[in-house]
């Protein structure tokens, strides 16, 4: 089969195109045809080794953890799913992923894909509504009534928290550009403010929320006049670089990683099914693109790296300056906006 491989960590020209052993069933495990994956930066920041302390990966690693498609083997074990059915799920980070024609995968991680959707758009699904679903309602504890901000919300991340919140109940306030904003303001926020002109604290200046939900890359100087924006006993809550950590005022700050969860996988299924949450996909491209679309990502990849080495410090910090070529963005590559699926 063919699949995108990279052989060591480093920039996008690490990965490759090419053959691959098709993988076989273990126990409790299905072999899954991939309809589509898509890019995170998460995977950028796997494939470029900056967490390579705390999930080091065995060689060559399959990048995607992002998954949609139809299982084609079952293993033993697994007496809840046949072969015909259509699946998503998030894959382990260290796991083989599903940048390939096929892909091994485990039972318990995996929900029935929608069925109002083409299959390949739902991998736009697992990563970044369970980012959303995490945040809002684990870490935020977002409820009717409340007032949010969620900034950045023009992100694949944002799209699907702001129809969450707004459906919760949530007041809703979303920071977008001119190219998100209609889409944004389709999702149900109630205010959108443009988050150039001016800064965002400024436009809200003596305003409070009850959670304030940070999605753009920011130094600790931009968090900290954001925390300023949450009201007494209120959560900023950050999916990219964590916020101080003791904000005072009962200020509850949280650093967001998604995790697998198939109840709350299913969960957003149904929402799609039933036509309360939207899928958006900028883009639909073959698989043999991947390396282009990690270039195209490296600008804004290495603005979160650095940022994040600025806060965190310590072994990120030291990786960063000793392989800055893993995160370098390459003078011609194009920006890359949106959810970008891939399709083997």
């Amino acid at each position: 089969m063919k699949a995108v491989r990279y052989h060591s960590y480093g920039g996008s020209d690490v990965l490759v195109y090419e053959e691959a052993d098709r993988p076989v069933p273990g126990v409790g495990q299905v072999v899954v045809q991939v309809a589509g994956t898509s890019y995170n930066d998460a995977d950028s920041g796997l494939r470029a080794g900056l967490r390579q302390d705390l999930l080091p990966l065995a060689f060559p690693h399959t990048p995607g953890l992002d998954l949609a498609g139809v299982i084609t083997e079952v293993g033993q074990g697994v007496p809840n799913w046949s072969v015909g059915d259509a699946v998503v799920a998030l894959l382990p980070a260290d796991a083989p992923g599903a940048a390939a024609e096929y892909v091994a995968a485990s039972a318990e991680a995996l929900a029935t894909a929608p069925r109002t959707v083409e299959l390949t758009d739902a991998a736009a699904l697992p990563l970044v509504g369970l980012t959303a679903w995490q945040a809002l309602f684990e870490h935020a504890d977002l409820k009717p009534g409340q007032n949010i901000l969620i900034n950045g919300a023009g992100s694949a991340v944002g799209g699907y928290a702001v129809q969450l919140a707004a459906q919760v109940g949530a007041t809703v306030t979303a920071t977008a550009g001119a190219r998100s904003r209609d889409r944004v303001r389709s999702y149900g926020a109630d205010r959108i403010v443009d988050y150039a002109v001016p800064p965002v604290v400024q436009a809200l200046a003596g305003q409070h929320f009850d959670v304030v939900l940070q999605l753009a890359p920011a130094g600790p100087e931009e968090n900290a006049q954001l925390v300023d924006l949450v009201a007494d006993g209120g959560a900023f809550v950050s999916v990219t670089t964590p916020g101080p950590q003791d904000a005072g005022r009962g200020v509850r700050t949280v650093h967001v990683f998604a995790r697998s969860d198939v109840t709350q996988l299913a969960e957003l299924v149904a929402r799609v099914d039933a036509g309360d949450l939207a899928i958006e996909v900028a883009q639909r491209l073959p698989l043999a693109d991947l390396a282009t679309v990690h270039a195209r990502a490296a600008g804004r990849f290495a603005r979160i790296a650095e940022l994040a080495a600025r806060v965190e410090g310590g072994d990120l910090a030291e990786r960063l300056r000793a392989d800055q070529a893993a995160v370098r963005a390459p003078a011609t590559a194009g920006e890359l906006a949106g959810k970008t699926v891939l399709t083997p």
